[in-house]
């Protein structure tokens, strides 16, 4: 791993943080356009009122604008099972395969892993009864048609009468829009820093130093400072998958949903990648996120279950040591070799989390 540590002779230097859109710079082709007036469209739901940036929105690091642990759909009252993850880098995330080497899975959308194009999971939430709410493909596509860009849409595809072909395309166009540099900037302070300039403050190069420590830390173990070979540049996530002790949260409303949405009610246990590739050893694991936009995205985890970044890198330091968290969600299958008992000090789990906010976008060089 090749960490970059040279400081820069700028000096130190105040900024000030954009919200992380930085639109105002970024030119979009036709395709991007269309897919990001679709992604705001808050008519494609039913009923109307939610759209994809709804739970992924920008000044939020492109996660949910309230910041709750469990989005609200589209019907008031209902609530999906996870946390509203990131799509801004999704689209380097690689199909899901397993490692031999490793012995690991990595890559695949969702926090499951479930699916493997930025296409089939732009599909998933339109058509959830849970989120967007639409009860058929046909529902969505009516609505496309009576949308003021709809011109836009029948200019770029043409017109079909194929309710599942104009459903492909409206996916392809949110995906164009996803893999766009509006969405993958690339521009946050530490990209200024690996470019040269800006330097880091003294508290935010302890966090780095401390971020890429295997003995200490051991974030980058995971969470890798590595150039991504599709990126040509650093995502801050291995695409792996790992059950880091989370404990259920108690405040997660999907507890409460009908019988026909949760069968189990309380007693539900979410497992992840395992419910995925059916095998019990990967149970309770979920994909490793990118940190990029890390501190716009709370609350953490699949679940929520972490309100701030400073309460879920505690977490990462004292998991293990006694009366400190509840038991895991699924304690068989928890990683106690890079977490749990890390003997970090306060001062230095603030210094890590004063390096994870270099990661926002949207940075304004001075």
């Amino acid at each position: 791993m090749q960490l970059y540590l040279k400081y820069v002779s700028i000096g130190f230097v105040t900024f000030t943080m954009m919200a992380c859109n930085p639109s105002h710079q970024v030119k979009l082709s036709p395709i991007e356009k269309l897919g990001k007036k679709i992604f705001f469209d808050e008519n494609l739901s039913e009923p109307i009122g939610q759209s994809c940036a709804t739970c992924h929105t920008a000044t939020k690091g492109f996660a949910d604008r309230e910041n709750r642990a469990i989005s609200e759909g589209a019907v008031i009252g209902l609530f999906s099972k996870r946390n509203a993850p990131t799509i801004a880098y999704s689209a380097f995330v690689p199909s899901r395969y397993y490692d031999k080497v490793d012995s690991t899975y990595v890559g695949g959308l969702f926090w499951d892993g479930r699916v493997n194009s930025l296409e089939v999971q732009a599909r998933n939430p339109f058509v959830n009864l849970l989120e967007m709410g639409n009860l058929s493909d046909s529902m969505l596509v009516q609505k496309l048609k009576k949308a003021a860009y709809y011109g836009d849409f029948v200019a770029l595809f043409g017109k079909s009468t194929s309710i599942g072909k104009t459903f492909d395309q409206i996916c392809d166009a949110l995906a164009a829009y996803q893999r766009s540099a509006e969405i993958n900037s690339f521009s946050s302070k530490y990209d200024a820093y690996l470019d040269g300039k800006v330097k880091l403050s003294k508290e935010e190069m302890e966090g780095l130093v401390l971020f890429s420590d295997a003995k200490r830390a051991k974030c980058a173990e995971c969470h890798i400072l590595e150039a991504d070979p599709g990126a040509k540049k650093v995502l801050f996530t291995d695409h792996t998958y790992d059950n880091l002790g989370i404990p259920k949260n108690l405040e997660n409303p999907f507890y409460q949903m009908p019988k026909v949405h949760n069968p189990q009610g309380q007693a539900f246990v979410d497992f992840g990648l395992g419910e995925i590739v059916k095998n019990e050893n990967e149970n309770g694991k979920f994909r490793v996120p990118t940190l990029r936009n890390i501190a716009q995205t709370a609350p953490y985890g699949h679940n929520g279950y972490f309100k701030t970044l400073e309460e879920i890198v505690h977490f990462y330091n004292v998991r293990d040591l006694p009366n400190q968290f509840p038991v895991a969600e699924y304690p068989n299958t928890v990683n106690t070799a890079e977490l749990g008992d890390l003997k970090l000090s306060l001062r230095e789990e603030k210094a890590i989390v004063s390096f994870m906010k270099t990661l926002s976008d949207g940075y304004i060089v001075p």
